[in-house]
């Protein structure tokens, strides 16, 4: 009974203390990695990742996936950027950019629900018809030299000191997390990944849930690409390219099962700070590039093998 609460107490929190034990070595090996201000880089690094994932962790908790968010995430830049650089204003070219991508995660939520195609194979469709909208916008060109005062909430900082993108990661964070946990609609995304059949005959409209979600997580990529195109002072066509795969990294590591029904808001967070301290410790090392991504690769293979043995173990 002792060792089987032990491994369960390791599964659970296997990750919390990988990043422990990251922070310990590195704090270490390069003092300055404590630092106010690396640890500011390190939040403001993942702000844009973790708004993403957040969307994402709905969408893998009903037992779904979605590939498209880098592309609406420059869809989401480019229009808006586009509209600024036409001189429109910075709140009504945001929410057109933000509204853009929302749509097209709509129309991916819309396409799952109805027709019941799978949502690797509609996603992966979204994710070429995204990245070519951007494009056809752009004509392949990225839109530069935006209002400055668009680039505040890439570039500024609250009272000085925690830059804008930290704060947006932090409202969405609390305002997912009250969604996931607080309300109707969070139970029935639960129910949803756990048991979706069973969650049709209770009476859950299956439908409008995976609408919903799929919306919502492309309105975040939409956040996510302002808040990008922001800091990048650019609405980059080629923006976000493999980002869905480090938003669904971060889900994953953060302790949500790839089979539904399991995870969390904060261990999201959890799985996108891994991500970042362990690219800023590489950084700080001086590890190659190409040393960087067999390491991640590896975390992000750790987690899921852990995620396999949580499932296993709870059957």
């Amino acid at each position: 009974m002792k060792k089987t609460s032990v491994r369960d107490f390791l599964l659970k929190y296997m990750m919390a203390m990988l990043l422990v034990l990251i922070i310990i070595a590195m704090s270490i090996l390069r003092p300055e990695f404590l630092s106010g201000e690396n640890l500011l880089n390190i939040l403001r690094q993942i702000s844009v990742n973790a708004i993403l994932a957040f969307g994402m962790t709905f969408v893998i908790i009903t037992g779904g996936i979605d590939l498209s968010v880098g592309s609406l995430l420059a869809v989401s830049g480019v229009f808006a950027a586009g509209l600024i650089k036409n001189g429109a204003g910075i709140l009504p070219a945001c929410a057109i950019g933000i509204l853009a991508a929302g749509l097209l995660g709509f129309l991916n939520g819309l396409t799952i629900s109805k027709l019941k195609v799978p949502p690797f194979v509609i996603t992966l469709a979204m994710m070429t018809i995204g990245r070519g909208i951007a494009y056809v916008h752009t004509d392949g060109r990225p839109i530069v030299d935006l209002d400055e005062s668009f680039l505040v909430l890439g570039r500024g900082k609250f009272l000085d000191v925690i830059p804008w993108p930290i704060i947006v990661m932090l409202l969405v964070m609390g305002i997912m997390a009250l969604l996931l946990y607080k309300t109707k609609y969070g139970r029935y995304v639960y129910a949803l990944g756990g048991n979706e059949e069973a969650a049709r005959v209770s009476g859950i409209k299956i439908n409008k849930i995976k609408t919903i979600v799929y919306t919502v997580n492309g309105l975040l990529a939409g956040l996510a690409g302002i808040v990008l195109a922001s800091r990048i002072n650019s609405g980059q066509p080629q923006a976000g390219v493999s980002y869905e795969l480090d938003a669904i990294a971060a889900v994953v590591i953060g302790g949500t099962s790839l089979s539904g029904g399991v995870g969390s808001i904060h261990g999201t967070l959890l799985g996108a700070l891994i991500i970042g301290v362990i690219n800023n410790s590489l950084n700080l090392l001086g590890v190659n590039q190409y040393y960087q991504m067999i390491i991640k690769g590896l975390v992000i293979a750790f987690a899921v093998i852990v995620d396999v043995a949580s499932t296993k173990k709870n059957k």
